[in-house]
């Protein structure tokens, strides 16, 4: 049997990966039991991963492709539908796992209270659940790339990399949420609003190039928008990301370390306030 030892006094900004690799089962039956509760009893099942974001593609198309005329803009000719698409299976992910990571903790604070495990599981647990919806979608993004006749680009050799930002700025904003709502339970209701005001923040349903150069770069302010046109780019080769993306990037990162380490010192009283 091997031997725990938690130390009061280690860093609060020190994260013990060989500990969390040692939990490796918990971390991999919390995702499983997540994914078995979300599909328990449903008539439709991961068809859900695609229905949602239809028909919000749907309203995108009517409101911004057809009446505000945004798809007169869309470079190279691409289709307005296929071009949303592809912004909106990148944000889809990132509000899904930004909504549960947020709200995980809350969620598991029976198990928190009666036994060990580094919490950080349980939110990071979240990005594998997230995956499956993001793989449906990513499978109706081929779909009309074939219905439309659009090939991929060779720029999807680095669409893996944005794969990867998108998973990091989802956990970033996500710990973050975690850890605040555990003690300032308002955070409960602002992430709904966070997800709606930053679908339309995000430029899923329209280019930045709309918008005077000179105030383009606050767009950027927002990490999931290089992700967005990173995403586009990588699959349909679109014009490549502005290089104010780097902003976007250096948030995410910043966003993450600085979660991290919060999270760590909330974690030291987490079963009491919990």
């Amino acid at each position: 049997m091997s031997k725990l030892i938690i130390d009061a006094n280690r860093s609060n900004f020190s994260i013990n990966f060989k500990e969390l690799f040692a939990y490796r089962d918990l971390f991999f039956i919390l995702a499983y039991r997540d994914l078995r509760v979300r599909y328990a009893q449903t008539f439709l099942g991961v068809l859900w991963a695609v229905i949602q974001p239809l028909f919000t593609l749907i309203i995108f198309t009517i409101v911004f492709g057809k009446a505000i005329g945004v798809s007169k803009d869309i470079p190279d000719n691409i289709p307005y539908t296929l071009y949303a698409a592809c912004g909106m299976s990148a944000w889809t992910y990132f509000a899904f796992v930004m909504n549960q990571a947020g709200n995980s903790i809350i969620g598991a604070q029976g198990m928190i209270q009666k036994i060990y495990f580094p919490r950080l599981i349980i939110p990071l647990s979240k990005a594998i659940v997230g995956f499956v919806d993001f793989g449906v979608s990513f499978l109706f993004i081929l779909v009309l790339m074939l219905w439309h006749g659009v090939i991929p680009s060779g720029n999807i050799l680095f669409l893996p990399f944005y794969i990867f930002m998108t998973i990091l700025t989802a956990l970033a904003v996500g710990i973050w949420l975690s850890a605040l709502t555990i003690r300032y339970r308002d955070f409960q209701q602002i992430v709904p609003f966070m997800v709606q005001f930053g679908l339309y923040a995000t430029p899923i349903a329209y280019p930045t190039t709309l918008f005077n150069e000179d105030y383009r770069w606050l767009f950027y302010l927002n990490p999931m928008t290089g992700v967005v046109e990173g995403f586009r780019w990588s699959l349909l080769g679109t014009d490549p990301p502005n290089p104010y993306s780097w902003i976007s990037f250096g948030l995410t990162v910043g966003l993450f370390i600085s979660a991290l380490y919060y999270f760590r010192r909330v974690e030291r009283v987490m079963a009491d306030i919990v």
